[in-house]
C-alpha cells in the first residue's frame, strides 16, 4: 500500500521500520519540527525524522496542518492510508478524509482507557493490572475512533516506563502490519469504543516529579517507575534536588517525610519508601548506600 507516516518520538520508529520491512511504500513522513536541545541548544531532528532521512524518505515538518495549502499538499500524496503514531499534532477533518482508507492510529493503551498524550506513564502510575495497544480508525475526537485491533500485556509489579515503552512499540509495529493486511483484504471490522471506562492520560508536567510524602508509599513507588527518565522523581535535601531512580516499599510507618533509619527509609502517608538508586545534581547515578557514605541524611531528618 502507499502510505503516509506521521510520528515523532522513539516510540514511533519501530512502527515506521516495520511498515518498510513489510514492503509498503511510504510516500512521505510527517514529524514535529526540529527543536533546540542539549547544552548548545542546537536544533535536533526528531527520532522519526532522523530515521526517515537515513532511509531516504521525504520528511515534512509543518507546525500546523490547518492551512488549505498544507491540506492540499497532503492530499496530493494520494495515499491509501495514513499511519499515525505519537505524532503530536491534531489532524483536521480534511487530513483525516484525504487517504483512500483513512487514517489509522497506533495508540499505547487499551482504549477507551488512557486516551491522550501519556498513556504509558499513566497506566503505571494508576497501578493498572494490564495495558496494551489499540489500532484505531481515527476521527475528529481525541482518541475516540473505532477500534480495529486490540492486544493486551500484563503490567508486572516492577514494570518501568522505558520497559513498557519498548514492549508496546514492538507490539504496535507488529499489529499495524497485520491491520493493514486485513484492511487491504476488507477483513478488518471496526468496533466503536464503549462509553464506559473512559480515562484521559494528560500530558506529563515537570512538577509531577516532586515527591509528596503524605501520599501512600505504593503510589510514590509507582511514580518512580513511571516518571523516569522524564520528568524524573525527586525530593529536596538542603539546597540539592535528589532524583530517585529506583525505590522499594518498606512496611514501616511514621510522620510523612521523616527518615526512619540509616538506609534512607522515608515515612509516607501510608507505610514507607526506601530509595535504592539516586542521583545528585551533576553526579552520576549511584546506589543510595554509596550516596549516604559521602552525603549523610541522618535518621530523624524530615524531608519537605
Amino acid at each position: 500500500m502507499k502510505l503516509v507516516f506521521m510520528g515523532t518520538p522513539d516510540f514511533s520508529v519501530p512502527i515506521l521500520e516495520s511498515l518498510l520491512d513489510a514492503g509498503h511504500t511510504v510516500a512521505a513522513v510527517y514529524s514535529q519540527p526540529p527543536r533546540p536541545a542539549g547544552r548548545g541548544h542546537k536544533e535536533q531532528l526528531s527520532p522519526v525524522h532522523a530515521f526517515a532521512h537515513a532511509r531516504g524518505i521525504p520528511v515534512r515538518t509543518p507546525k500546523s496542518l490547518k492551512s488549505p495549502e498544507e491540506q492540499q499538499s497532503f492530499a496530493a500524496l494520494e495515499a491509501d492510508v495514513a499511519v499515525v503514531a505519537a505524532y503530536g499534532l491534531i489532524l483536521p477533518q480534511a487530513i483525516l478524509d484525504a487517504p483512500r482508507l483513512g487514517c489509522l492510529n497506533v495508540h499505547a493503551s487499551l482504549l477507551p482507557r488512557w486516551r491522550g498524550a501519556a498513556p504509558i506513564q499513566r497506566a503505571i502510575m494508576a497501578g493498572d493490572p494490564d495495558t496494551g495497544v489499540t489500532i484505531m480508525q481515527m476521527d475528529a475526537g481525541l482518541d475516540t475512533g473505532a477500534m480495529l485491533l486490540r492486544e493486551s500485556i500484563l503490567l508486572l509489579p516492577d514494570a518501568t516506563a522505558p520497559w513498557l515503552h519498548d514492549m508496546l512499540a514492538a507490539m504496535g509495529a507488529r499489529m499495524i502490519v497485520e491491520a493493514l493486511g486485513r484492511l487491504d483484504d476488507g477483513n478488518l471490522p471496526a468496533t466503536p469504543q464503549p462509553a464506559e471506562g473512559v480515562t484521559y492520560a494528560h500530558k506529563l508536567a515537570k512538577d509531577e516529579g516532586r515527591i509528596d510524602w503524605t501520599r501512600p508509599a505504593t503510589e510514590i513507588e509507582r511514580k518512580v517507575r513511571a516518571l523516569n527518565p522524564w520528568p524524573g522523581v525527586w525530593f529536596d535535601f538542603g539546597d540539592e534536588r535528589i532524583k530517585v531512580l529506583e525505590a522499594t516499599l518498606v512496611p514501616s510507618d511514621g510522620v510523612p517525610g521523616c527518615v526512619l533509619d540509616d538506609r534512607l527509609s522515608v515515612a509516607c502517608g501510608k507505610h514507607a519508601l526506601r530509595p535504592v538508586k539516586v542521583q545528585r545534581p551533576g553526579k552520576a547515578a549511584m546506589t543510595t548506600a554509596d550516596m549516604l557514605r559521602g552525603h549523610a541524611i541522618p535518621k530523624g531528618t524530615v524531608l519537605g
